[in-house]
Parts: structure tokens; sequence; C-alpha cells
């Protein structure tokens, strides 16, 4: 069982190509990638309208490789009796081969996009840089039919996912050799993706994505030797006479997703108690007793009380994770986690992440994330759909959640919560981050689609009563019934 996917940069695939090319003969990549686009825009043809033949195609093609790819599908599709029109966006740059095998075909050349089933955009790959030009964006923007994206939806950075003007929202993205970045980073943009193998060997990626599988497969529950102490013991301090409902959502969390044991210190006890009686709850760092992991900052406040207890959280040789609030403490005081040797992970949104560092994220956040994780000698987890999750000298990590359903007050509490679980059962830092991430975008999922099967709201409350039914499908993929 693969463990993780990987997602390899402009560089490193125009490498693989380059290797490629000694060892095939000239044009067999684009043949390859283009058969495969063929064939999903085949199968998208036929579940969409029922079948093939007789249907129409329009394609969008630019002055690229990525143009010639759409001209040699746009051929084959031809000869199957489809009806293909290409609308050349620099006829003086089209691929000479690819359009004469379109034409030979029987294919035919167009100023406008016409009645079409379905649209391929062949208009810019990953050589392409920033927006649409002014022809293509109202191409675009008018077009009806769905689209089917060749490598990458044209306009969208390839290794950032960054979209910074007029881009193209495909309903289906045909992956050529390799996953890029930008399928992970604006998985929105390219909708359904399609892998197509061209015999690239690829080198080591430097951004990776857990598969869900090998999640579920290592998640820690309870073996024959076990007992409530063994598996962990997680702390969690937050929440406050104000904000007690965030130490509620961060102790239920964490309660949900181990089987030891979770101890809270702080000012909602009393409130972490009427929900879950199995917590052992006191009011102060102190008095709690041993744990192997540590949770703070939701909800905790930033006066002086709450910074004297994340700096003695942080005295300890314990693992911590820090948000919220011991975020914006800790961008007073960096030196509190830049001076440990013990792991700290620190799960910002980009506000946060602005705090922390001074600058904003930017467009590229692989870079951003990876920059402060070396800097600081932390796990940096990086909120968003497609979280982001950097520890020193490793590959960054990406969950891209599927959805949006998690953007809800209250939600990153839920997280801190699973990711301190896992810290108290000994788990790595980095993977401890990511797995807690696919858990929790997995359970948003989950109780969105909960009797709504298009999806409604979610509180953050929801979706911690649904984090325990998200381990038990991750543990389904790796132990199937």
């Amino acid at each position: 069982m693969s463990t993780q996917r990987g997602f390899f940069t402009v560089d490193q695939v125009r490498a693989a190509e380059a290797e490629l090319f000694t060892r095939v003969p000239d044009g067999v990549p684009m043949r390859r990638a283009a058969h495969g686009l063929a064939t999903v825009v085949a199968g998208e043809l036929r579940e969409r309208t029922g079948g093939v033949a007789g249907r129409s195609v329009t394609l969008l093609v630019g002055s690229g490789d990525n143009g010639g790819d759409a001209l040699w599908a746009g051929a084959q599709l031809r000869r199957r009796g489809v009806a293909v029109t290409a609308v050349l966006l620099d006829p003086r740059r089209a691929h000479a081969e690819g359009l004469a095998a379109l034409r030979k075909a029987g294919g035919r050349v167009a100023d406008d996009v016409g009645h079409a089933d379905l649209v391929i955009d062949g208009i810019v790959g990953i050589s392409g840089r920033g927006p649409l030009r002014p022809r293509a964006a109202e191409i675009v923007a008018a077009l009806e039919a769905p689209i089917v994206a060749a490598d990458l939806p044209s306009g969208v950075g390839p290794d950032t996912g960054a979209i910074e003007g007029p881009a193209v929202r495909a309903d289906v993205t045909v992956a050529f050799g390799a996953y890029k970045p930008v399928h992970a980073l604006a998985a929105a943009q390219c909708g359904r993706i399609e892998l197509v193998p061209i015999g690239l060997r690829l080198p080591e990626a430097g951004l990776v994505a857990l598969e869900p599988a090998s999640i579920g497969a290592a998640w820690p529950v309870p073996g024959p030797a076990d007992d409530k102490y063994t598996q962990g013991v997680t702390g969690v301090c937050a929440g406050s006479a104000t904000y007690p409902g965030a130490a509620v959502l961060c102790a239920g969390a964490a309660v949900a997703a181990t089987s030891g044991m979770v101890r809270y210190a702080g000012s909602a006890a009393a409130e972490v108690l009427d929900h879950f009686p199995e917590v052992i709850a006191t009011e102060e760092v102190a008095a709690t007793g041993r744990v192997q992991s540590w949770v703070f900052g939701p909800g905790a406040g930033t006066g002086p009380d709450s910074s004297e207890r994340l700096r003695e959280i942080l005295a300890t040789d314990l693992p911590v994770v820090i948000d919220a609030d011991g975020l914006t403490l800790l961008s007073a005081q960096p030196e509190l986690v830049r001076e440990r040797a013990a792991p700290t992970v620190l799960t910002p949104h980009a506000g946060e992440f602005a705090r922390l560092t001074g600058r904003e994220v930017g467009p590229d956040r692989v870079a951003a994330v990876r920059d402060l994780a070396e800097a600081w000698q932390v796990t940096v987890l990086l909120k968003g759909r497609s979280t982001l999750v950097a520890a020193p000298g490793r590959p960054v990590l990406v969950n891209e959640a599927g959805g949006s359903w998690a953007a809800t007050a209250g939600a990153g509490d839920v997280l801190s919560g699973i990711i301190g679980t896992l810290l108290a059962a000994g788990r790595d830092p980095g993977w401890s981050a990511a797995a807690a991430a696919r858990v929790h975008a997995l359970a948003a999922n989950l109780a969105a689609h909960d009797g709504a099967p298009e999806g409604a709201p979610i509180s953050a409350g929801v979706l911690a009563a649904h984090v325990r039914p998200a381990i038990g499908v991750l543990r389904g993929l790796a132990h199937p019934f």
C-alpha cells in the first residue's frame, strides 16, 4: 500500500521529461498524453451525453505543448466520430504536427467556440505564468460547456496554485505524467483529477499527501497490553471565562480521537466536565498530573495569566501544540519556542501567520510555511482548504480537504485537540498534524452530508461529533470489513 502521493514542481517534471526524451522516440510522450486525454474526454462524453460518436468537442489551443496535446487528442476523438473544432488562440504558433493531424482526421478550425458538448483547455501548460490573456479570458468566461483541462487549468500557477486574474475552472483535469502542486493547492479549480502515466522517472517530491488508508492503518488504537496511560495522556489548556466553548471543543476532540486519557487545566473545568465527564479536570497546570503532550491556546486569552501558563507548558520537555490565542502570545515572544528542544506544533491561519512572521503568506504558501518551520525549528500547520504541514528538513505535507465545510468558528479548536492526542501517543509531529488534518476534513465532510446529500453548513460542535466516525472510515480503508 502506497503511504503518500507526490506532487512535482515544474523543474522536476521538466528534468524528468528531458530524461524520458533520451529513452523514447520524439513525439511519443505527447502521443501518450494525448491518448490519455482523449480517453478521459470520451469517458466524460459517455457519462454526460450517453455516447461519443456524434458529439461535439471544442479545443482551446494555445502555443505550447499543451496546445499540441489538445490537437492530438482532438484527432483521436475525431476518428471516434466526434465533431472536433479547434480555436487557435495564436495561429502562427500552433503546434504544427498536431494541427496537421487534426485536419487530416477531419477536424476543423474556427474563430469561436460555437456549440460544444465539452471543451478541452489546452491554452497553456506548466510553463505558463500569470492569468489568461484577454482573448482567452473572454472566451473562457462565455463558456457553458463542461471543461476538461490538459495537465492543469490555464491561468493557475503550476507550482503555487495561485490565481492572479482570469483562469479556467475545470470540471476534470488530466495530469500528464505526474501530479503537480497545483493539483493539491488549487483543487477547486481542477475538479476531478485523472493521472495519465507517460513514463517519467521522478525524484523525491518536496510536496506530498498522506494516503487516507495509510493514516487509518497507523492511527493509534488500544493493543492487547494497553491501558489508559500507555496509549497517551493529552493535556489541554484552553478556554477561559470569556470563551469556555473553546475548551469544550478542544477537549472534546481529544476525547473523540483517543482511547487513553484527557486531562484539562483551566478556568472552564466545570463546562468541560458537564460535556465530558471522562476528562480529568483542574484549574491549574501544575495540578494537572502526568501528561504526554499539551495543547495550548484556543480561547485561552492573551493576558498575563495566559502568558504565564504558556511559559510553564513550554518549559516542559513534552510535545506542545499551540493555536489561536497561544499564537498571538507567541508572536511577541518567539524565543519561547525557538529555544525548545522538544517538538512544537504551531497551527496558524493566514492572519496568525502574518502576526508570527511580520509578513503575509503570499501566493507561494508552500515556501512560506517551509520558511517559518526552518527559521523557528518547529512544525507548522498552515490552515486552509489545502492545509500545509512543514517540518525542518522534511517534504511539506498537504491535505486537500475536498471542500470548505470546516470554515466555521471553533473548527480550529477541534483540530488542535486531535493533533494533541496523536502527539501524546508518540507519533511524529509532522505526521500527527497532517493525519489530524485529514480526519478533521473528513469529519467536516461527513457532518455536512449527514442527512443532506448536497451538503449543508455545519458548526464546530457538529464537526467534533463526527471525528470518531471519520477515524472509523479511515481505518475501514486500511482494514476492509
